[in-house]
């Protein structure tokens, strides 16, 4: 592990390097489609497909006609459900489906190790020998750890395991800091992110995720 610049006597900073993670360093880089493609997948199949609204078929009201069709001077109009009244049906409205893009397995690895190797040359994977101080969720802790650590106001990913959840929730409440379980991570996330930090006790969990994408 290289030595970052900066450190402090309370809480020691690392930076993570390929051979630490036990993975060889790529020198292809991966096409903006590909990266694009993957983010339009996840986005895509995030939606969840729930808005909708009532055709005139589905609105429930009287089929009488309102008014008889000659004589009155009036427009003809041959049922209250109709689009053009209020209360009616609407024309060619959004109706509940589910849409889904596939991503191949392949491309979603390649994505992921595109975007760690971004963060190991950049020297943005740092790794924080720090562990919560209480068997509770302690914001103030979390708070205090990203101040220690200098990446106050940079949007930070923190990975931790699927079951440490008083961690996950410790940093809950901080707007720059974003949880990312490490049993689900995805190149949203991933690429929406100045810093990644791994703290040292996870760093077996975290190379364990990493691995999946080599």
């Amino acid at each position: 592990m290289s030595q970052k610049t900066t450190e402090d006597s309370s809480l020691k900073s690392q930076t993570l390097g390929a051979k630490d993670l036990g993975i060889a360093k790529s020198d292809t880089a991966l096409s903006p489609d590909a990266f694009a493609q993957a983010i339009r997948g996840l986005l895509h199949n995030w939606r969840q497909g729930t808005v909708g609204c009532q055709t005139r078929s589905q609105v429930t009201g009287s089929t009488k006609k309102p008014w008889k069709q000659k004589g009155t001077g009036r427009a003809r109009a041959g049922s209250v459900k109709s689009p053009l009244w209020r209360g009616g049906g609407v024309i060619f409205g959004p109706q509940k489906r589910t849409r889904t893009l596939k991503i191949t397995k392949k491309l979603r690895h390649a994505v992921l190790r595109d975007l760690l190797q971004g963060a190991l040359d950049n020297n943005r994977l740092l790794v924080l020998d720090w562990s919560l101080k209480s068997d509770k969720p302690n914001t103030k802790q979390a708070v205090e750890v990203i101040k220690t650590a200098k990446l106050e106001g940079a949007q930070v990913n923190v990975f931790v395991p699927a079951n440490d959840l008083v961690t996950a929730k410790s940093f809950l409440n901080i707007p720059s800091a974003r949880i990312v379980f490490t049993d689900a991570p995805n190149a949203y996330v991933l690429a929406d992110a100045q810093y990644w930090v791994v703290f040292k006790k996870d760093i077996d969990a975290f190379k364990t995720m990493v691995a999946q994408w080599t």
